[in-house]
């Protein structure tokens, strides 16, 4: 027993390393070259898991991208392939994947005032990912359960939650675990520091905590949800950064007009997401037909966002109206081909009207991008249709994989098939 308690030891002292932010030795089980893979591996499954892209506005991403740069090149792992995105989500949210690979809500850029205060959210991130704390919250995770099941996330609020699979789901579960309060204050701290290196003024810091703490306090939901879930605000962060500002000195870039011009397209459309809104909590009622007037409202404030007719194209399938559900669902994946749940949308109607091959290319394309237990059960169905009897086994035994309702269809469907 001893000799085997030694040789763990030298195993673990062998696998540490010095933090590269704050210069402290910590275990690392998990090489550069893995974070790396793993952060960009999952970033686009984790866009699209949250949201998607918000890519109606090329420019606000751009204009978001630009500032975390800024912040990236003063940080203590300039070299990571840092990239930012802007998710079309309306709950107020940031993550950070590892090797940073960074994402900001729509709904937490509507929340903030100027560009110092971006520049707090954005560097606070960077500070996660330059600080491997991503990477330390999945080593604890396999500690604990010897894989990456420690980690023990939901998804999100997302329709599709519980049928993502594989891989696919490790992003999200990374993005919103909870951080230790150790890690939420590092991440302050040093991303106020690189505030002041970047020419922005750390005082926005403050604000952003101050602002966070009135909401939490106002117990908004999507707060709740969202920020407050992985990066719980308090008093003590208010204070711990006030002290900080006084020690690195206040002054720098604020960037009001700039941020507020540069949100001019969003804010402008604002109440078609309202819109979107309240046709949900409507569909959710069963109002179908209510659900149906405030979603053309938003269509009509906002003809290109593709989540309202995808939206729409689910009320008209409630309604019967096949030709117009159809019209919507085309037109959702025209505008964002590569979302893989406009993608899940269309296949299913078509597998409905029996367009099999149509089905079949829309659901391999949806799991190309998020597997998902649902589209492995509808390939494996079509696979049968079309006596191709291997590829359902193997659509089937995917699914089978999985939990709940699909997958106990999909083993049952698997055993007749291997009788």
């Amino acid at each position: 027993m001893h000799g085997l308690t030694f040789i763990a030891l030298l195993l673990l002292m062998s696998g540490c390393t010095v933090n590269p932010v704050t210069g402290e030795k910590q275990l690392s089980l998990i090489p550069e070259s893995q974070e790396k893979s793993i952060g960009t591996q999952q970033y686009t499954p984790t866009l699209q898991t949250q949201g998607g892209r918000y890519y109606l506005d090329p420019e606000l991403t751009r204009y978001v991208s630009d500032v975390g740069q800024k912040l990236a090149a003063v940080s203590d792992r300039p070299d990571l392939p840092y990239e930012f995105a802007v998710i079309n989500s309306g709950t107020p949210n940031a993550w950070a994947l590892p090797a940073g690979k960074i994402a900001i809500n729509r709904g937490l850029l509507t929340e903030l005032d100027n560009e110092a205060q971006l520049a707090a959210v954005l560097g606070h991130e960077i500070v996660h990912a330059a600080a491997r704390h991503s990477v330390q919250r999945m080593q604890q995770g396999m500690l604990l359960s010897a894989g990456m099941a420690g980690l023990g996330m939901a998804l999100s609020d997302n329709e599709y939650a519980s049928m993502i699979m594989g891989g696919a789901a490790l992003g999200s579960q990374i993005a919103l675990a909870q951080y230790s309060q150790d890690h939420e204050l590092e991440a302050d701290r040093y991303g106020m520091q690189y505030m002041k290196a970047a020419g922005y003024d750390p005082q926005a810091a403050v604000e952003l905590q101050e602002i966070f703490v009135r909401m939490s306090e106002g117990q908004q939901s999507g707060f709740i949800q969202g920020l407050f879930a992985t990066h719980p605000p308090s008093q003590a962060r208010v204070d711990a950064n006030r002290r900080l500002v006084q020690e690195i000195g206040a002054g720098g870039r604020i960037g009001r007009d700039t941020y507020q011009k540069r949100l001019g397209y969003l804010e402008k459309h604002l109440p078609a997401y309202e819109s979107e809104d309240k046709a949900m909590k409507l569909a959710k009622a069963k109002k179908y037909d209510q659900a149906l007037g405030k979603i053309n409202e938003a269509i009509r404030i906002e003809p290109d966002e593709a989540r309202f007719y995808a939206f729409r194209g689910q009320l008209h399938e409630q309604k019967n109206a096949t030709q117009k559900a159809q019209a919507d669902y085309d037109k959702a994946v025209s505008l964002y081909p590569e979302m893989f749940s406009y993608r899940i949308q269309r296949g299913l109607h078509e597998l409905e009207l029996n367009n099999l091959e149509k089905a079949r290319q829309d659901l391999t394309a949806a799991n190309q991008v998020v597997p998902t237990s649902l589209a492995f059960l509808r390939l494996g169905d079509i696979a049968v249709q079309q006596n191709r009897r291997d590829d359902a086994i193997q659509y089937y035994s995917q699914a089978a994989k999985s939990e709940g309702e699909i997958a106990k269809e999909a083993q049952r469907k698997l055993a007749a098939l291997t009788k």
